[in-house]
């Protein structure tokens, strides 16, 4: 596939939405730590079940930039069951690239659990292992880079070296459970070449080793591992952006209605924010159209249901409330 503006690296899976109804959320004082609560040794019913294939941080973020209209694809490992089938036929009526999705024999696709009970989720994960490897692809405008399993450790200096070879590409890097686990020291050749870096405010902790909540320490602690911009997302109440030597803070778009699932509302932001820029709006444009492929995205079930087009996030931005804009912090 030549003329590519957005090639996503990632693994892809199939998430089954099981909504609980007799749970219960125990949480701490503050909230911060919360568990799900069910009987044991019993039988538990559940309201529905939804199977959504084709999947996975970097998945979604192919899908969102094709929605806004990118050329997209996709580079990611499945089995050749008849679950990496409907993938592949997923990401297809997606307009997503699939020449770089490689099905291995004799393979599973990942399969996760999403545990559903009111609006929020606990996802059972499990990364199959792949023996992965990068193909050869023209440079795009924009590499993005999230989640892969823990036998692909070694695949992240072939991407690296990718990079140093295509200087021109820009790399969104929103990293996944495992990246986080692995540490700044063992990816800092991707850090450092980061033109956007993604995580939320936990994440941003774990990988600094810090308790601190402090917005401001954590978005220079994080600039200082050497990513150009850093964004870190905090929930409901909106996100921050490091931005040459300024930092904003950009509030949530205001929800048509109460969210009614929040999976995947991440990783709408941390993609839309990396399609605007690769449709060549400004950083500060570009954290405008994040938030509202996110408010749209939890108003449905999974992750790319809710994606928007370029034409809906502009209508929505012309009807934004005239607070909605980015504010400097620091």
């Amino acid at each position: 596939m030549a003329n590519l503006d957005f090639v996503a690296i990632g693994d892809i899976t199939t998430d089954a939405f099981i909504r609980l109804k007799d749970a219960e959320i125990h949480c701490d004082i503050n909230r911060d730590k919360c568990q799900l609560c069910m009987d044991f040794a019993t039988k538990i019913p559940y309201e529905s079940v939804k199977v959504v294939p084709a999947v996975g941080n970097s998945a979604n973020a192919a899908v969102a930039a094709a929605r806004l209209g990118l050329k997209s694809a996709l580079v990611t490992n499945l089995g050749d069951d008849a679950n990496g089938k409907e993938c592949i036929a997923r990401l297809r009526e997606e307009k997503v690239g699939t020449d770089y999705v490689k099905a291995h024999a004799n393979k599973l696709t990942n399969y996760h659990y999403v545990l559903w009970y009111e609006d929020e989720r606990t996802i059972l994960i499990k990364h199959e292992e792949y023996d992965y490897h990068l193909p050869a692809f023209m440079p795009p405008k924009w590499l993005y880079l999230s989640s892969l399993g823990a036998s692909g450790e070694k695949f992240h200096t072939d991407i690296a070296n990718y990079l140093d070879h295509h200087p021109d590409v820009k790399l969104a890097f929103q990293p996944g459970t495992f990246q986080i686990a692995l540490g700044p020291e063992k990816l800092k050749r991707l850090y450092a070449r980061a033109s956007v870096f993604f995580c939320n405010v936990a994440e941003a902790q774990t990988i600094l080793h810090s308790e601190d909540a402090d917005i401001v320490k954590l978005l220079s602690k994080m600039k200082e591992l050497g990513p150009e911009m850093v964004v870190i997302t905090d929930g409901k109440k909106g996100a921050y952006m490091h931005y040459q030597k300024e930092m904003f803070f950009m509030p949530p778009y205001p929800d048509e209605s109460p969210p009614y699932e929040r999976t995947g509302a991440g990783d709408a932001f941390a993609s839309t924010f990396a399609a605007a820029l690769a449709l060549g709006k400004t950083p500060l444009e570009a954290i405008k159209w994040s938030p509202i492929n996110s408010m749209s995205v939890v108003q449905r079930i999974g992750a790319q249901e809710g994606l928007l087009s370029r034409k809906k996030i502009e209508e929505y931005l012309k009807n934004a409330p005239q607070s909605y804009k980015p504010e400097i912090v620091v």
